[in-house]
């Protein structure tokens, strides 16, 4: 339904009211999203090794467009100012991806 169409069929008061219950009661993708990251990191506590990894997983950690993932400054990558060496990175980082190996610098 789009913009248009719902405000053709109630009126400002019924959609304010809408909007107060969704925030009594959230509803919508992103309470989905949170619904399956809980499911998520109940599985991975359950499975982790708590020698290696002593704090919880949160259901944020599965969700990969939530806020908590954004840094205060954007990746920029890994830049080497040879071309010639910043083409052997890449090859070495392919390898990798492969299973030829390990990255090294």
């Amino acid at each position: 339904m789009t913009v248009r169409q719902l405000l053709a069929q109630i009126d400002s008061a019924e959609l304010t009211e809408w909007m107060a219950y969704s925030t009594l009661e959230p509803f919508g993708e992103s309470v989905a999203d949170y619904r399956h990251g809980i499911a998520v990191a109940a599985l991975a506590n359950v499975n982790r090794d708590h020698k290696r990894r002593r704090a919880p997983f949160l259901p944020e950690d599965f969700i990969p467009w939530h806020e908590s993932h954004r840094s205060a400054k954007p990746d920029r990558g890994m830049f080497v100012d040879d071309p010639e060496g910043q083409a052997n990175l890449i090859r070495q980082l392919l390898s990798a991806h492969q299973g030829g190996g390990g990255v090294t610098q």
